[in-house]
Formats: structure tokens, C-alpha cells, sequence
């Protein structure tokens, strides 16, 4: 199973005061599109500023694994003052034991393991018997 949680506050800049410059909306939202169809992909505007939330559990990472992070990427350029975070577990990865956490802060988007959850024996789940 590939199992991802995740937001983003979209940003134009970081310096972006009451959304000046705009945000590239269109482009944002065909990027979104380009990954939903599966899970949670939720992008609203509250209190005046976009927010992204997302989150699956397909079968495999396969294709669906490399657009969502993808996707961390891509929203990265368009808008580089955003800023978010996204959990990931895939138990087919050579990582298995541990959530990776995608950071995007200024338009880049690190890799790390994510402390809170790691390791998932015996964190989350009890040995296998």
C-alpha cells in the first residue's frame, strides 16, 4: 500500500502580501488536475488564500507515488512563496520501516524521515508473529 496525507498554502512569493503578485490559479489548478481522480484532492480558498489538502491509499505508489510528489514540485515553481508538508508511507519501498515527510518551503522540497510515525513496527503496528 502507498499511503499519503498533505498540504500546501499557496503563495505567489513569500513576500506575498494580500495575494500580490496572483497566484498563477489556472496553471495551479491544471496541475491538480492532472493527479486527482483518486483519493482526497481538495483545493479551496479560506479567508482569502488557497490552501491544497490531499491524501490517498492506493495499492501501489507505482505512477500515483511519483505524481504527488511531483505534484510538491511543480506547485513549487508556480507558486514559490508556498509552503506545505507531505506524509508518505510506501510499504513496497526499500523504506518501509519509516514515513518519509516532503517539506516544500520557498519553491524547494526536501526529503526526510518523519520522526512522529518511524518506525512503523512497533509505532504504529505490532511485529509481525
Amino acid at each position: 500500500m502507498f499511503e499519503y496525507h498533505g498540504w500546501i498554502s499557496l503563495r505567489s512569493t513569500a513576500a506575498a502580501v494580500e495575494d500580490e503578485p496572483p497566484l498563477r490559479l489556472d496553471e495551479i489548478r491544471a496541475v491538480v488536475a492532472e493527479v486527482s481522480g483518486y483519493a482526497l484532492m481538495d483545493l479551496q480558498a479560506m479567508n482569502g488564500e488557497y490552501f491544497l489538502h490531499m491524501g490517498g491509499k492506493p495499492n501501489h505508489a507505482g505512477a500515483w507515488g511519483i505524481k504527488v510528489i511531483e505534484l510538491f514540485r511543480r506547485i513549487g515553481g508556480l507558486a514559490p512563496g508556498s509552503y506545505g508538508l507531505l506524509h508518505v508511507h510506501d510499504d513496497e519501498d526499500m523504506f518501509a520501516t519509516d514515513f518519509r515527510v516532503y517539506r516544500l518551503v520557498r519553491g524547494t522540497v526536501t526529503e526526510h524521515i518523519e520522526p512522529l510515525l518511524s518506525p512503523v513496527i512497533p509505532t504504529l503496528e505490532d511485529p509481525y508473529l
